[in-house]
């Protein structure tokens, strides 16, 4: 009688785990596809739920964030919240709606979101018998503060420098210099440094002086902001540099004219009408100079940059097996059809990148490369070192100092930084200044600047890299060009 209880026990127990086994096979935890968006600040919510809806109260549920060092960001196990080992930069931050854990919800919630928290997160839920986890990707936008203008120092042309800065920024907005009718400014590339709370931008211009509409206006743009700084400039202030440089360059002229007046009269009439007349000379030359300026600034960009131009090929042992290079070194495109080719360590066997063979560890380095067709891409510079057999991550912790065209334009930092770019960009520029820590994109017909980063170490030789990146159904099938850099 025990042994035929025994066995039902047996019996019984077995059947319950095979249904609880079943049932299990059929949960899936879900969330949004989409990124979140959140504002630097608010509190936000991480959707997560278990499907069909099932009690998550026996279950244990971790948040994390992937490949980050200190990467908890809360813990729930043995039906109570297990964070002694959480992210410092979590602590107090995130809490679950335990009413709703029965019914499959394991949202979390996070309050004042930092600019830090841009990125991936992880939910995983695990039970005895099953597991299964969804990846959401943040978004965090933050407004930075107001533009400050100031007056730097004067130009040898004639101009004042004028310099606009702003804090705090996520992602980093375009800042643009506009006169009184709005037009832009000719001004220097926008320098960027990325902080823990956001990007710090500058930009400098030079003004000149337009009489009655001395009105200049500093305007920071980002996809739901815009702020916008104005400027005023009395025109003595130019005047000011007229005499200080006139002194100068006149002083000889001046005297010279003091001793004619002695000899032949006295005439204080003529003496005045004479500094009007160079007066007025200088102001049509100044005039002169600022409309030459204006024209030929995009061509001093050009040949600033362009002068480090460098011949690139593609080099075909670094090419991961699916990718196809011209004969002549000069084009990539993606066939995705997978070729037998030597799996030497140089070859990229992850992601469908190719390097040039040119390489530079000192000095500056510039090259052009057409994207125009394609809808997927990825374009920079990587270090020797760079791990082609692994996953990577896709950002200059991991090697490469990159932008692309995946979905919408991002900058591959770490966190990736969707940028906002007014056009669609045919051919990109790409300089590299090794010794100063710089790698700045360009979009070469409208030269402007796409993205820039500064204050980098390096301490490799780095190498051109490309990638076509998939062809879908012939949807990418443009290749990337590079092309010679025309330096005139």
């Amino acid at each position: 009688m025990i042994n035929f209880l025994l066995g039902m026990f047996l019996y019984v127990t077995l059947l319950i785990f095979r249904f609880m086994e079943s049932q299990s096979e059929n949960l899936k935890v879900t969330g949004p596809d989409a990124p979140l968006v959140a504002v630097a600040g608010e509190d936000l919510v991480l959707p997560c739920f278990i499907k069909p809806n099932t009690s998550a109260v026996d279950m244990t549920v971790e948040w994390f964030r992937p490949y980050v060092k200190d990467s908890l960001v809360h813990l729930y196990k043995d039906h109570e919240d297990r964070n002694e080992n959480q992210a410092q930069a979590y602590r107090g931050r995130t809490s679950f709606f335990k009413e709703e854990l029965q019914k499959g919800n394991i949202s979390l919630r996070l309050s004042a979101v930092q600019v830090s928290d841009e990125g991936l997160f992880k939910c995983l839920v695990e039970d005895y018998s099953w597991y299964d986890d969804i990846t959401l990707h943040i978004i965090v936008e933050a407004r930075g503060s107001h533009p400050v203008i100031t007056m730097e120092s004067y130009d040898n042309t004639g101009g004042i420098n004028l310099v606009c800065e702003s804090r705090g920024w996520n992602p980093q907005p375009e800042v643009l210099w506009l006169d009184r009718e709005g037009a832009p400014l000719p001004a220097e590339d926008t320098q960027i440094k990325r902080h823990i709370e956001g990007f710090t931008v500058k930009r400098r211009t030079t003004v000149y002086d337009y009489s009655d509409s001395n009105r200049f206006y500093c305007r920071l743009l980002q996809k739901h902001h815009l702020m916008e700084a104005e400027i005023i400039i009395d025109s003595k202030a130019f005047d000011t540099w007229k005499w200080a440089v006139g002194i100068t360059v006149a002083g000889g002229f001046m005297a010279a004219g003091l001793i004619v007046a002695a000899v032949f009269c006295d005439d204080k009439e003529k003496k005045r009408q004479k500094i009007e007349n160079e007066l007025q000379q200088e102001k049509q030359n100044t005039a002169i100079l600022r409309q030459s300026v204006n024209n030929t600034y995009k061509e001093k960009f050009i040949k600033k940059k362009k002068k480090f131009a460098v011949d690139v090929t593609l080099d075909p042992n670094t090419a991961h097996p699916i990718i196809n290079l011209s004969n002549d070194g000069k084009q990539v495109t993606c066939k995705c059809q997978w070729k037998s080719l030597p799996d030497t360590p140089q070859r990229f066997s992850v992601y469908p990148f190719v390097l040039g063979k040119q390489s530079v560890s000192s000095g500056r380095f510039y090259y052009e490369v057409q994207v125009s067709g394609k809808t997927w891409w990825i374009l920079g510079v990587a270090g020797e070192s760079i791990n082609r057999k692994e996953v990577i991550t896709l950002s200059p912790q991991d090697g490469l100092w990159s932008v692309g065209l995946v979905n919408q334009y991002r900058a591959h930092a770490d966190p990736h930084i969707p940028l906002t770019l007014r056009d669609k960009v045919e051919k990109v520029g790409v300089f590299l200044d090794y010794d100063v820590g710089l790698v700045s994109f360009y979009d070469v017909e409208s030269i402007t600047l796409i993205y820039s980063f500064t204050n980098q170490s390096f301490t490799e030789k780095l190498y051109p890299i490309f990638s076509p990146w998939y062809n879908i159904q012939g949807t990418n099938s443009a290749p990337m060009i590079i092309t010679p850099v025309l330096k005139t």
